[in-house]
């Protein structure tokens, strides 16, 4: 089996991006772009944008490369790609889906066989183009997934049972991070999607929690801990996760001690919205009405965590499939519904899902030495953030990967 320090150092690896020939970087000139500093808040003057092999040079250039393919934005705007914090994605068709959208970079929360894993890889070699990956493989829970005994026969003895008690879960997560995974994912309660759960019910203790938490960090690997209810929330926060992804039904006094311990949340807010409509990700009686119950809750919860000061990341909680109606745009939305300024909330997808990620310096703004991950606007995305809804292009690790719309005085790019 792979030890600790294998693995960390296969992350490692896989988090460096690889230069193939089939990476299909392109130096690229962007000009009369409005550029937009997710940092300070400001919006640049029509300006020249370089990138050469996939990351941003220079910004405000006065020279271009001569063979570079220039795009001229008009006057639109540029801001970065963004990122979601919280997917289910394990296909490349549903992953490009992602990308269209300006998700550059997402962070999968759950898939069988490891098929994220796989993905992340494909996808830094630059046989994929699709989002850059952070994987987390299976969720350490009780029961664990089917699946993952498929891929762990030698944890048979746990098959069938509750994966409980600190022998059992650390056994669970020391296999997982076997596999190279860049976040171990863990529930600390029951599922909301599923309409014979309760979702507030407490699944680990603090004690598992910590037992899980302490073996991730031997890899250097965060948690992130799916959480609805309160007790098991604060359980989790205690015990030292990254994030508590959902967090419905969480107290000002556990929202406090994520201030303390600077735990970040990633509310999910408009996938609850998707259960009380029909269509989309989910499509039941029992999770219309948990739904309708569920979202004021979640919305007053983030409204308070904004207030005190918790850090507040974007996520979608979709697989991006064909039948998928919630993007990462319906989230930032709901966070200028909660309080949250544009440039809040764009951060939000940004800057403060990069330092989550632990990518901060490598995405999330637009800066010299950066990766060229970038999305183009029509309107200000500071003056109102629904514009994100509109992305005319995307440019993931410096290539067009689609253009969008009239683009006047130039052939669009292929």
């Amino acid at each position: 089996m792979t030890t600790a320090r294998q693995a960390a150092l296969a992350i490692a690896i896989a988090l460096t991006p690889i230069a193939t020939g089939n990476a299909a970087a392109q130096d690229l000139v962007i000009t009369n772009a409005r550029v937009v500093d997710v940092n300070d808040g400001t919006v640049s003057e029509p300006t020249t944008v370089v990138v050469e092999g996939g990351r941003i040079t220079v910004i405000a250039a006065a020279e271009v490369p001569e063979s570079a393919t220039t795009v001229d934005l008009v006057g639109r705007y540029l801001a970065p790609g963004l990122l979601d914090a919280h997917v289910h994605v394990s296909s490349a068709a549903d992953a490009r889906r992602a990308l269209l959208q300006g998700v550059t970079t997402m962070r999968s929360m759950g898939t069988s066989h490891y098929v994220d894993v796989g993905m992340r890889e494909l996808q830094a070699a630059g046989h994929l183009e699709v989002p850059q990956y952070l994987a987390a493989g299976y969720h350490v829970r009780p029961p664990a997934a089917e699946a993952f005994f498929q891929d762990h026969p030698e944890l048979g003895h746990l098959y069938g049972q509750d994966v409980r008690g600190g022998e059992a879960v650390r056994a669970m997560t020391r296999a997982i991070v076997s596999r190279g995974v860049d976040f171990v994912k863990t529930n600390a309660t029951e599922r909301a999607g599923l309409p014979d759960t309760d979702p507030r019910r407490q699944f680990y203790s603090e004690a598992e929690l910590r037992t899980i938490v302490e073996e991730a960090r031997r890899a250097g690997i965060p948690v992130a801990a799916h959480a609805h209810g309160d007790a098991g929330a604060r359980a989790a926060v205690l015990a030292g996760v990254r994030s508590i992804e959902h967090g419905t039904y969480i107290s000002p006094e556990t929202l406090a001690t994520m201030v303390e311990m600077g735990t970040y949340l990633v509310p999910t807010i408009a996938i609850v919205s998707d259960l009380t409509i029909p269509g989309g990700d989910y499509d039941n009686a029992v999770l219309n009405i948990r739904g309708r119950h569920m979202l004021p809750r979640v919305r007053e919860m983030a409204r308070n965590a904004h207030e005190m000061g918790v850090k507040i990341v974007a996520a979608t909680d979709t697989g991006y499939g064909p039948e998928s109606t919630t993007t990462l745009a319906h989230e930032l939305i709901e966070f200028a519904g909660i309080g949250m300024t544009p440039l809040e909330a764009l951060r939000s997808a940004t800057t403060t899902a990069a330092e989550l990620f632990g990518l901060e310096g490598r995405v999330g703004a637009i800066a010299p030495g950066l990766e060229a991950d970038l999305i183009v606007l029509e309107h200000n995305p500071l003056d109102d953030i629904a514009v994100v809804q509109d992305v005319l292009m995307v440019v993931s690790d410096g290539k067009v990967v689609v253009q969008r719309g009239d683009w006047p005085g130039q052939r669009p790019v292929s």
